[in-house]
């Protein structure tokens, strides 16, 4: 809407990122608007969107070099020997790459291509089971109360007896599922590759108790990588970029949005990345031209818009 040449460069194979790879069934009621909306079909309504205007999309690039050239521009260098020039760039990295934190008990990494979970892809495969979770974020408690209304029964522990989620969640959750606390897995036992039993203990006695399970979801976050930008010369603070309510980084021409950053009171909440992306737009059309507009017209005066809708 700001008639900016923009390229968009994905490191993965696909668009989609965190949402894609941990949440694609589940269902998302914080964006304004949308009642609930699943993981999957949100990413299929952004790239939707994103496509308007027929921004260049390449996928499968990830960056690990940048240098500025003379005149300004940024020299752009993926690992593949790729280049891209730019004059300006909004990083929204999310979380970088993500890799699931695996569950520290002997032996389970045999039962990872088959009963153990660390995000949930296909919710019909839990269907009639018996499902232990184990984990204390948000992840755990809205898969206890997703998959509660397909699973023959539900049991959620955690090492902590509070819980890292929304309060009417863990409320929720507490009505539906054996909610158990504070537990850990001490062990697994099962035939082949199928775990068939799991040892809890309790962290304060010490008392194990043995239940039996049909199926394993591991939800103790991630571990995350934003790779060559740590070394970008950004202000970078417990692994988030630092940004001014604007978006813009220490460095002028260079924008964040998204989880990838950190500025006070930010919310980690979709509606943020809404707000978030257009203000870093808007200040990278300034940062471009400065007698321009602080911000776009409203879509609806949009004649651009309007064309495509009505074409």
């Amino acid at each position: 809407m700001r008639g900016l040449k923009t390229k968009l460069i994905e490191a993965g194979s696909e668009l989609g990122g965190k949402v894609s790879i941990g949440f694609p069934e589940k269902t998302i009621s914080d964006i304004g608007g949308i009642p609930e909306i699943t993981g999957a079909a949100l990413v299929e309504q952004l790239v939707q969107q994103a496509t308007t205007f027929d921004p260049a999309i390449i996928c499968g690039q990830w960056i690990s070099n940048i240098r500025r050239l003379e005149d300004g521009t940024f020299r752009l260098k993926s690992y593949t020997g790729e280049i891209h020039d730019t004059r300006t760039i909004i990083l929204t990295v999310g979380n970088g790459t993500i890799q699931p934190v695996k569950l520290d008990v002997h032996g389970a990494e045999k039962y990872e291509n088959s009963n153990l979970h660390h995000h949930v892809s296909d919710s019909q495969k839990f269907k009639n089971k018996r499902i232990l979770i184990s984990g204390g974020g948000d992840s755990a408690v809205d898969w206890a109360n997703e998959l509660y209304s397909i699973a023959e029964e539900v049991t959620v522990i955690h090492r902590r007896d509070a819980f890292r989620a929304f309060e009417s969640s863990v409320q929720q959750m507490k009505q539906r599922a054996d909610v158990r606390t504070p537990y850990i897995i001490q062990q697994l036992s099962g035939e082949g590759s199928q775990i068939k039993q799991a040892t809890l203990e309790h962290l304060d006695t010490g008392k194990t108790d043995e239940i039996e399970i049909d199926a394993l979801l591991v939800n103790h976050s991630f571990t995350s990588d934003i790779g060559g930008i740590n070394h970008w010369g950004l202000d970078i603070q417990e692994g988030r970029i630092v940004v001014n309510d604007a978006m813009e980084t220490n460095i002028p021409g260079i924008f964040a949005a998204g989880d990838a950053v950190t500025y006070p009171n930010k919310l980690s909440l979709f509606v943020a990345g809404f707000t978030e992306g257009p203000a870093a737009v808007n200040k990278a059309k300034k940062y471009l031209n400065p007698s321009s507009e602080p911000m776009a017209m409203y879509s609806t005066h949009h004649e651009k818009l309007y064309e495509i809708k009505n074409m």
